[in-house]
C-alpha cells in the first residue's frame, strides 16, 4: 500500500476512540495515536460533545478539539477560532414548541456549561450508555436565550427530528448516533465544515487528512476529508459513503487502518 501524505487525523469518540463495551481506549489505539504524534502529524477530537466533556481522554494530547459537531473549533493552546451559534429566534420557537406542541429534556450547550431543563429515564439511560456521571444542572430553557448556544440535545425519537425542524429549528438540523436522542447545529455546519476550519487553521490542504468515525454526525466529516474510514461497528450509512471500512474499535480498527494506508 502506498503511503499517503497525512498531515492531521481527526477521530470521532464515542465507538471509534473509545469502546462502548470497556468504556476505554484500546492499548493498539494509544500505541497509533503516539506513533502519529512522534511523526509529527496533528491529533485531532472530533466530537459532538463540548470540550468540558473530555476528561475520559487525558491519555491524549490532542493538538485540537474539534467540538459540538464542527461548530466550536478550539487549537492547542485553547484559543478559538470557529465558533457558530444558534439563532436567538429558534431558541424561542422550541420554547414555544415545548409548551404547545410537546414537552421533552432538552441539554443547553454552551462554550462555557451545559444545562438541562429536566431529567427522565431516557437521559439516565444515555449517560450510563456513555459512562458519564449525571452532574449537570438544570435550568430553564429561557436561561438559555442569555447565551451563545452552540449545540442541543433533544430526546426525542427519530421520526419527530423532522417536525421539530419544520416548527421550531428552522435555521437549524439534526444528526444523530443513537435513537435516543439527536444532536441539533444550526443547518450546514458539521463535522465536516469544522475539518475544513482546521485546514484552514493548520494551513494544510485536505487531502492531507483522515478522518475515523462510526455515527451519523461523522457522516460529513468522513465524506470531506482525504480519506474518509468507517469502524467496522459503524452504522449502515456512515459505511456507505467511506472510502475504507475498517475493523471495529474492540478489534484494533484504528491501528489496522493506518497500517493499511501506510500512515504509521
Amino acid at each position: 500500500m502506498k503511503k499517503k501524505m497525512i498531515k492531521a487525523v481527526f477521530f470521532d469518540v464515542d465507538g471509534t476512540l473509545i469502546s462502548f463495551e470497556t468504556h476505554k481506549i484500546p492499548q493498539s489505539t494509544l500505541d497509533a495515536i503516539k506513533t502519529l504524534k512522534e511523526k509529527g502529524i496533528k491529533i485531532i477530537v472530533a466530537t459532538g460533545r463540548s470540550t468540558n466533556q473530555l476528561s475520559h481522554l487525558k491519555e491524549i494530547d490532542f493538538d485540537g478539539y474539534l467540538t459540538f459537531n464542527g461548530n466550536l473549533c478550539v487549537g492547542h493552546n485553547k484559543e478559538i477560532f470557529h465558533k457558530r451559534a444558534i439563532p436567538k429566534e429558534n431558541i424561542e420557537a422550541l420554547i414555544k414548541y415545548q409548551k404547545e406542541v410537546k414537552r421533552f429534556p432538552c441539554i443547553f450547550m454552551s462554550e462555557f456549561d451545559n444545562k438541562i431543563n429536566y431529567v427522565d429515564n431516557e437521559v439516565i439511560e444515555v449517560f450510563n450508555l456513555l459512562n458519564l456521571p449525571l452532574t449537570m444542572e438544570t435550568e430553564t430553557m429561557e436561561e438559555g436565550l442569555k447565551k451563545d448556544i452552540i449545540q442541543m440535545n433533544v430526546f426525542i425519537n427519530p421520526d419527530e427530528d423532522e417536525h421539530l425542524i419544520q416548527n421550531a429549528l428552522t435555521e437549524c438540523e439534526t444528526s444523530r448516533w443513537t435513537h435516543l436522542f439527536a444532536d441539533v447545529n444550526l443547518k450546514n455546519s458539521n463535522k465536516g465544515t469544522g475539518l475544513i476550519a482546521f485546514t484552514k487553521h493548520l494551513d494544510i490542504d485536505i487531502s492531507e487528512t483522515l478522518a475515523f468515525g462510526d455515527g451519523g454526525n461523522d457522516i460529513e466529516m468522513l465524506k470531506t476529508a482525504g480519506i474518509g474510514i468507517a469502524m467496522g461497528n459503524a452504522n449502515r450509512e456512515v459505511k456507505a459513503i467511506a472510502d475504507y471500512i475498517t475493523d471495529a474499535v474492540d478489534g484494533d480498527g484504528i491501528a489496522n487502518a493506518l497500517k493499511h494506508f501506510g500512515v504509521i
